[in-house]
C-alpha cells in the first residue's frame, strides 16, 4: 500500500515483518530505572525520609536508627551490586552521590536541633562535607577520570 508521510511524500508502507524487528529492537533496550542498584538506591531514598521523619522526635528514636542504618548498609551493597550486574549507569551514580550527601545533611540538621551549642559545628561540617564533594567531582571531571573513584594525583 502506499501512504502519505507527516511531510507529504508517498511511499510504502512498512511491513508487519519490520514493525516487529523495530519494537523488538526497542523492548531489547535495558530499562536504567529498573537497575537492581538503582531499585536499592530508592529504597535508601525512602529509608532516608522515614529516618527524617522520627529524627528529632527521641520516643521514636529505634526507627531513625534502624532506618538510618539500613541505608547506609545499602549505600555499601548498591555499587558492589551494580559491578557484579554490569549494571553500573550515570542514573547510579548521581543516585548514589546525591543520597549519601541527602542524608549527612539530613542527620547534621537533626543533630543541630538537639544539640543547639554545636548549632554552628554543625553547619561547618554540612558546608565542608558538600564543597569536598564538589570539588572532587569536579577534579574527577576536568582530569578525564571515567569516575570519581578513579582519579590519578599523580597527574
Amino acid at each position: 500500500a502506499v501512504v502519505s508521510t507527516q511531510s507529504g511524500h508517498y511511499g510504502r508502507e512498512p511491513s508487519t515483518l519490520q514493525i516487529m524487528e523495530e519494537t523488538k529492537m526497542a523492548s531489547t533496550e535495558p530499562n536504567v530505572y529498573l537497575f537492581v542498584p538503582n531499585l536499592i538506591g530508592y529504597a535508601r531514598v525512602v529509608l532516608m525520609f522515614v529516618a527524617f521523619y522520627f529524627m528529632t522526635n527521641p520516643e521514636m528514636y529505634h526507627i531513625t536508627v534502624a532506618c538510618y542504618l539500613l541505608s547506609q548498609l545499602l549505600d555499601a551493597f548498591d555499587g558492589h551490586a551494580a559491578r557484579l550486574l554490569g549494571q553500573t549507569s550515570k542514573l547510579g551514580a548521581m543516585l548514589d552521590q546525591l543520597t549519601d550527601r541527602c542524608s549527612t545533611l539530613g542527620l547534621v540538621m537533626a543533630l543541630g536541633l538537639l544539640y543547639r551549642d554545636y548549632f554552628f559545628f554543625f553547619q561547618c561540617y554540612a558546608v565542608l562535607d558538600i564543597a569536598s564533594h564538589w570539588l572532587h567531582l569536579t577534579a574527577a571531571h576536568y582530569s578525564g577520570a571515567s569516575s570519581h573513584k578513579q582519579i590519578d594525583l599523580a597527574s
